[in-house]
């Protein structure tokens, strides 16, 4: 099955880190010849010309959108809602719009439901020590995760789209429930940052009998405080663009804190050893979860209704089963039939079967096929 990715231009809204490795990688990979980017930052679209970027440097998002068949914003995330709302306005009936922000909630409220039709967020998981264009490599989306958040109102064929560009950089495209996405990274990113970043003023400020706290630090302590050098600017964007989720895990954080003064507070070793277990299990999950990439893909084809949202729902039921669709084609019913064609490919017999379950679950007929 070929990927449908994009058949025509494709139009960056930032051509920093991001933008620049997914202009370098849809080159690279031949699946975008004209890639056009945009950006207000001094020399950024020089510096992407001379890297090979974008094809064609923009002076503004006008004239970069204008044909596209997608535009993905990849600007910092405080100002993607806006900027996704002013694309949409001046973008083709036919271009998809999707980003690459760490919180997708803030830019769905930000839209109509007419807009989110031709919109579907994303978030590749992926970053690199450098910042800027001068940062960016073909490869840099490689086996990452790439979230995708689509929503019913969604069209298919855009989604389907999106999907075969992410596909086609070496990224894994997995959708999923924009609020479910937001909590996964209030967890497992924004917290951590909070975290390091806290206990990094703290050590900072610390100096008993005058000896400085920083000056006694070992491996473990720079292993934790890795990412408290952070961009201030950046994170505190971040957080504000995701503050419900990440007021709900500092909160949950505090419990487990708390829980541990009460065990020290009575003595209690038993519930200091089962703690720190359960946490090394966890951290072993963490280690062990690499996906050995085993197996031959299986294609699932489905029976879907025509109706606004299949595709979304089919692809972040999947999602949320940790269940990758390698690739997708949907085949629209046509005027005088009920059902249309979902092609799924997935690799390895047990993620087919799960795959099968949980569709025919959802009410959808769906066998193995060719």
């Amino acid at each position: 099955m070929a990927t449908a990715g994009p058949g025509g231009p494709v139009a960056l809204v930032g051509v920093g880190l991001i933008g620049g490795s997914l202009g370098l990688a849809l080159r690279a990979r031949g699946v975008a010849s004209d890639v056009r980017g945009v950006d207000p930052a001094p020399g950024a679209l020089d510096a992407a010309l001379r890297c090979g970027a974008i094809t064609t440097g923009c002076d503004d998002i006008p004239t970069a959108v204008s044909g596209a068949d997608v535009v993905v914003v990849c600007a910092p995330v405080g100002a993607i809602p806006g900027l996704v709302h002013d694309v949409l306005a001046v973008a083709d009936e036919g271009t998809v719009v999707t980003d690459a922000g760490s919180a997708k909630s803030a830019v769905l409220q930000a839209l109509t439901p007419a807009e989110r039709e031709r919109f579907c967020g994303g978030h590749p998981v992926a970053g690199g020590e450098q910042s800027g264009v001068q940062g960016a490599r073909a490869d840099l989306f490689e086996g990452a995760i790439w979230f995708l958040t689509p929503t019913a109102e969604t069209r298919p064929a855009l989604l389907e789209r999106v999907h075969g560009m992410v596909a086609a950089t070496g990224a894994v495209p997995v959708a999923v429930a924009a609020d479910v996405h937001d909590h996964l990274m209030a967890l497992v990113s924004h917290l951590p940052h909070v975290l390091a970043s806290a206990l990094m003023r703290q050590a900072a400020s610390t100096a008993p009998q005058g000896r400085e706290a920083l000056r006694s630090a070992g491996p473990s302590f720079r292993d934790l405080t890795r990412v408290a050098g952070a961009n201030p600017r950046l994170w505190a964007d971040i957080l504000l663009s995701n503050r419900d989720a990440v007021l709900a895990e500092t909160r949950r954080h505090r419990t487990q804190l708390a829980d541990v003064e009460a065990a020290l507070e009575r003595g209690d070793r038993e519930w200091l050893e089962a703690f720190f277990a359960t946490a090394a299990t966890g951290r072993q999950r963490l280690l062990d979860q690499e996906d050995t990439g085993g197996g031959e893909v299986v294609r699932i084809v489905v029976a879907v209704p025509n109706r606004p949202g299949v595709l979304s729902e089919i692809a972040t039921a999947l999602g949320h089963a940790h269940i990758n669709i390698e690739d997708l084609h949907l085949s629209p019913a046509r005027a005088d039939e009920p059902f249309g064609s979902l092609a799924l490919d997935v690799v390895g017999e047990d993620a087919a079967a799960r795959a099968l379950a949980l569709i025919s679950a959802n009410g959808f007929g769906a066998a193995v096929g060719e």
